[in-house]
């Protein structure tokens, strides 16, 4: 019993359920934050390539992760444009760092929330934003006062899922950020490690965690659906 509630209250357990929160709550605000506004446009948008760009959005839901964090990787890597602007600015490089993870989880997790705004915005009765609009309302009061309060179940589960995925990331995040105790390491990679090494009390106490975690995400999903 002892030797359980020391693995509890020890860092090595600790750490990487903290850090899984926080990587996931940024990438979770990130994503929420682009993906209502690009699956309000798309919403209300048709134009020409519109079903290829889409498409492009939706595949981290389909592609291996390895396949993700090797993209992640050539993008964002030292030899990259990308990866050569962030160093110069930030002094190192964003491989190997927690906000890799970042970006890791909320490309995997952007697509859940993407598909349930824009399904929550098709939804609304463009009637009523027409009648505001009528009423003198611009288009980012349409969009606060109007469009995403009669939206705001189906959005409130968009975050929630998109939350636990980001949560539960571990490929891309692999690859992309590594798996550094007290740096990169989340629950995901911890559990891996863990396990990998024999330690299976430590394992099942994360595994446990974030399972009672990711209920809690859809139950209160599910609560809201019925």
């Amino acid at each position: 019993m002892d030797s359980l509630l020391n693995n509890i209250l020890s860092e090595e357990f600790l750490h990487p359920i903290w850090l899984s929160l926080k990587i996931a709550s940024l990438a979770g605000i990130i994503v929420i934050f682009f993906g209502t506004l690009v699956g309000r446009y798309f919403s209300r948008k048709s134009f020409q390539g519109k079903s290829v760009i889409e498409t492009i959005m939706m595949l981290p839901m389909v592609l291996p992760p390895t396949v993700i964090g090797f993209f992640l990787i050539v993008i964002f890597g030292r030899n990259s444009f990308a990866g050569r602007a962030i160093e110069w600015l930030f002094n190192q490089p964003i491989m190997f760092t927690w906000f890799a993870a970042v970006i890791a989880a909320a490309v995997v997790s952007f697509p859940l929330m993407y598909q349930s705004a824009k399904s929550a915005f098709q939804s609304v009765d463009r009637a009523i934003e027409e009648a505001a609009r009528l009423d003198g309302a611009n288009e980012k009061k349409v969009l606060i006062f109007v469009s995403i309060p009669l939206a705001s179940r189906m959005l409130l589960s968009g975050c929630i899922l998109s939350f636990a995925r980001a949560l539960g990331e571990f490929g891309a995040t692999l690859m992309f950020a590594g798996n550094i105790p007290g740096v990169t390491q989340t629950i995901p990679t911890a559990i891996y490690v863990a396990m990998d090494s024999g330690n299976m009390a430590l394992a099942w106490l994360w595994v446990i965690s974030i399972v009672v975690i990711s209920f809690l995400m859809l139950f209160i999903v599910r609560s809201k659906e019925a």
